[in-house]
């Protein structure tokens, strides 16, 4: 190697061991004893200085200095873990709108399985979700690029396309022989982190489908509006929490907040001081301790578990569904000085028993499939006692025999309905009004 290519590479070596370098005579040696002195890996920093040089020589196109750097700390970053990463400026400007709910692509959120994409959750009312994308798939392919070699964020850059385009996912599906080919049109997508609806009987139903800084704020409202709506106060609730990715720390924090009045919601352990945090939960429970029961499933993740987690140790909700994603790890924004970020992996967190929802998820207290059901077709009615002429009045007036009221009628096909289209909403339901029955009866 030339003499200049060397003192190239050990100025290198300097900046990267963050000490200044002298040429001259027995530099090398110096070198090797004060990285050594510093407990740094001497033979590793050689081999990556000898493959920059390598590179520099002989790769068959000339690459910038600053390309080859930025590409190691990538690579350095990537091999940690799949939620940690290096965000150049364009990256991390698109994070920080993500998180303020409105941002252009297909409306998924991904991670890394295997060198694929997998789909953690479709976002709700997004194109993703209208396709048909579900939780678990995996994308091999985007339009014409093998997603397998591509970083997670190259393959989020493909996805995010101008809105208006159409892109081509291939995707494989557990219990589908053959891959998928679906054709999304992205969009602007604006995400309503909150929507509710009341069911039947003044009880409510929240949607939260993911976590931004501002989720706990529309929740308290959108409960408050159903209160409202059933007379001055609920008889329960249900808080879905399916497919819902996380988000922000702070936002679960405030919605486990919102259900509790006392005790610990969550914590995280870390190696530095920064990373070791408990959060404690405020009085006043916003449901006035109604029942309420939590919906999740394999595309419920991060944030969802802190507060389905949260909820189960505090025995303040029943959850219901599959068995989460198992996404237990903290993520911090480093920025840095020149307008691009670090996305690293700081810290675990633990439910207040002291789970640790890492690779594991959070187990519901009754599993539930999402299943599809249909009306038996009846060709007769069955026959009851007061269908039988000359049948006995049960002496409090009654209607005529075989007819029912237009309210009865109402609610039997909504809850017919409801267990159609949303069988695990359906069973929710009937366990708040179990629950319900019970602290009535308990007064």
């Amino acid at each position: 190697m030339s003499v200049r290519r060397q003192n190239v590479l050990l100025v290198l070596v300097g900046l990267l061991t963050g000490l200044s370098v002298s040429i001259g005579h027995g530099v090398f040696a110096e070198r090797e004893s004060a990285t050594a002195a510093m407990g740094l890996p001497v033979e590793e920093l050689r081999t990556f200085s000898d493959v920059f040089g390598r590179i520099k020589n002989d790769y068959v196109e000339d690459v910038a200095d600053s390309e080859l750097l930025e590409n190691a700390i990538r690579g350095m970053l990537s091999g940690l873990d799949p939620h940690s990463a290096y965000l150049d400026q364009e990256q991390f400007k698109e994070l920080q709108v993500g998180t303020s709910g409105e941002f252009g692509g297909l409306g998924i959120e991904v991670g890394m399985e295997d060198g694929f994409v997998k789909v953690i959750a479709p976002i709700d009312d997004t194109p993703a979700e209208r396709a048909g994308i579900q939780a678990g798939d995996l994308i091999i392919r985007l339009d014409d690029t093998p997603v397998k070699g591509l970083t997670l964020s190259e393959a989020v850059k493909i996805m995010r396309g101008k809105p208006g385009t159409i892109l081509r996912l291939t995707v494989v599906r557990e219990g589908v022989e053959q891959p998928l080919k679906i054709d999304i049109k992205r969009d602007v997508i604006k995400v309503k982190s909150v929507k509710k609806r009341m069911l039947e009987d003044d009880f409510g139903y929240v949607r939260i489908s993911q976590f931004q800084s501002k989720t706990a704020e529309s929740l308290v409202d959108a409960v408050e509006d159903l209160r409202k709506d059933a007379g001055g106060s609920l008889k329960g609730m249900v808080l879905d929490l399916r497919n819902n990715p996380g988000g922000v720390l702070n936002g679960a924090v405030a919605v486990s907040d919102a259900f509790l009045t006392k005790g610990l919601i969550v914590y995280t352990e870390g190696r530095v001081n920064d990373s070791k945090l408990r959060f404690n939960a405020t009085p006043d429970d916003v449901l006035d301790g109604a029942p309420l029961v939590v919906l999740v499933n394999q595309g419920s993740a991060s944030a969802s578990e802190i507060v389905s987690g949260a909820l189960q140790d505090h025995k303040r909700a029943i959850i219901v569904g599959n068995q989460t994603f198992g996404k237990g790890s903290v993520q911090t924004i480093l920025p840095l000085s020149s307008g691009t970020a670090v996305k690293l992996t700081t810290a675990r967190y633990f439910t207040p028993s002291g789970r640790s929802i890492q690779a594991e998820g959070i187990k519901p207290d009754i599993e539930l499939d999402q299943v599809r059901v249909s009306a038996l077709d009846r060709t007769f009615e069955p026959i009851k006692e007061a269908n039988l002429s000359r049948h006995l009045s049960n002496g409090d007036g009654e209607e005529e025999a075989g007819e029912k009221a237009p309210g009865e009628k109402a609610e039997e096909k909504e809850a017919e309905s409801l267990a159609q289209s949303d069988y695990q909403l359906y069973e929710a339901l009937n366990l708040l009004k179990g629950l319900a029955i019970q602290r009535e009866q308990m007064r």
